[in-house]
């Protein structure tokens, strides 16, 4: 069993700035089955903290606190089969599970309602044949691409997802997703391939390829988010990590270098060298952008 409950004061506002959640979880080697509920109040506002959605605590044009709470119901039901001799395989994960957001007044923001069964060979192979039934609940029109412009509304769609990877523990290994099926109205057909190599624990590398083609109402659009990561250790505690990012979207290009040298329970000496080339608007030209932090802890234990 499992919970929380907390509180914030924002000034000028007395009531509604609470939230909470209860669940609960039973784990065995044949099934997993999870339940929950969080409620989050209209100005719960934690400023020093998170929350799964953008809300609490903000005001519109005249200074008025604008209420954006929610109530999340979520479930899971997952069952674990290993059969004895069939088809080589080593374990079957059949599975439900769902969320859902709902605002005060009873409007359904989001829901998703996820089928799937995984299928693991006795090799290191998967493959997860799913399917989900999504709603959205626009109630502001927004922009979801230059020139086009989703209306409120809600929007009830079903879509197919199809995830096939080889054995993770090998020198090379491949991984891919698919998603098909109804999007805001329209239609979307995503993929994310992935190739991934390894030398033991000193090297790793992999390049993630992510593409939306969709098609709405409104008019379509394709996006590409390329991604490298890269990562050698000279020592299990020196080790030196890079991220390189093409989004085609925002013509954006972006790199991320960082050293680490620890020292015991995740202190130590870090340098990043972060570096962004972006679109500027105003002149129609690639603009870079530079970061270089320096950061040493140390952890000292004052009982002995």
């Amino acid at each position: 069993m499992t919970g929380f409950a907390a509180r914030t004061f924002t000034p000028g506002i007395s009531a509604e700035q609470y939230a909470y959640k209860l669940g609960t979880t039973y784990d065995s080697q044949a099934w997993l089955l999870s339940f929950n509920y969080t409620e989050v109040a209209d100005f719960f506002n934690p400023e020093v903290g998170f929350l799964q959605r953008r809300q609490g605590g903000l005001r519109g044009p005249n200074g008025n606190a604008i209420p954006r709470g929610y109530r999340k119901p979520d479930a899971l039901i997952f069952h674990r089969y290993r059969p004895k001799n069939f088809l080589g395989l080593h374990e079957v994960r059949p599975h439900v599970s769902y969320r859902g957001f709902w605002d005060f007044t009873g409007f359904q923001e989001s829901g998703f309602l996820h089928v799937d069964n995984h299928w693991e060979w006795k090799n290191g192979y998967e493959f997860h044949t799913g399917i989900n039934f999504t709603r959205e609940g626009v109630k502001t029109p927004f922009a979801i691409f230059p020139g086009i412009v989703v209306p409120r509304g809600t929007y009830d769609n079903e879509e197919a997802s199809f995830v096939f990877n080889t054995n993770r523990g090998a020198w090379a290994s491949f991984e891919s997703r698919f998603t098909i099926g109804g999007y805001f109205g329209g239609h979307r057909f995503s993929m994310s391939p992935l190739v991934k190599l390894r030398s033991g624990e000193t090297f790793n590398t992999e390049v993630i390829w992510d593409r939306n083609d969709i098609d709405l109402p409104q008019g379509s659009f394709i996006t590409n988010l390329i991604r490298w990561r890269g990562s050698y250790s000279f020592t299990p505690r020196l080790f030196v990590q890079a991220l390189l990012q093409f989004n085609d979207r925002a013509d954006l290009r972006s790199t991320n270098l960082r050293l680490g040298w620890l020292q015991s329970a995740n202190t130590g000496l870090f340098v990043v060298y972060n570096e962004t080339h972006g679109w500027d608007d105003a002149s129609e030209e690639l603009l870079p952008e530079r970061q270089f932090t320096l950061k040493y802890s140390r952890l000292f234990d004052v009982l002995q």
